[in-house]
């Protein structure tokens, strides 16, 4: 996602309503480099519009999921996180705080084993282990 700006112009071309719990919403995401929850969204959005609903927040996120413009980061049973950088990178995950942090390099010479009648859309590389403040 570049800027909640520009997501707004895009999104607005489209044909799609900017309402101000949305803008809100955006600007939550911008740079939001912790890959937060909706929980987490919302009570960032909450400080500046109390009156925005924990739903309002789901849809606009699940909505940006299937626009392309967020990707949904779920990890065996944990609650979804949501990342505003969409191109192709890999991540690290505290296995004691959950932290998430992006790795910068996609791994995309990885070839999974070739199985008769599969047809792959993506894939995800995740490294497991202890961060620096958990260490």
């Amino acid at each position: 996602m570049e800027t909640a700006q520009q997501l707004c112009d895009r999104l607005r071309d489209k044909g799609y309503s900017i309402t101000p719990q949305r803008r809100a919403i955006f600007e939550a995401l911008e740079g939001a480099h912790h890959h937060p929850s909706a929980e987490q969204v919302h009570e960032e959005v909450r400080r500046r519009m109390p009156d925005v609903s924990l739903a309002t927040v789901y849809k606009t996120l699940k909505e940006l999921v299937s626009l392309g413009e967020v990707q949904e980061l779920n990890f065996h049973g944990d609650r979804s996180r949501f990342d505003p950088k969409t191109c192709a990178h890999s991540h690290l995950k505290c296995l004691h705080c959950g932290r998430l942090d992006d790795v910068e390099s996609c791994y995309d010479d990885i070839k999974p084993p070739r199985r008769t009648g599969w047809q792959l859309q993506k894939h995800e590389v995740v490294f497991y282990g202890t961060c620096p403040d958990c260490k």
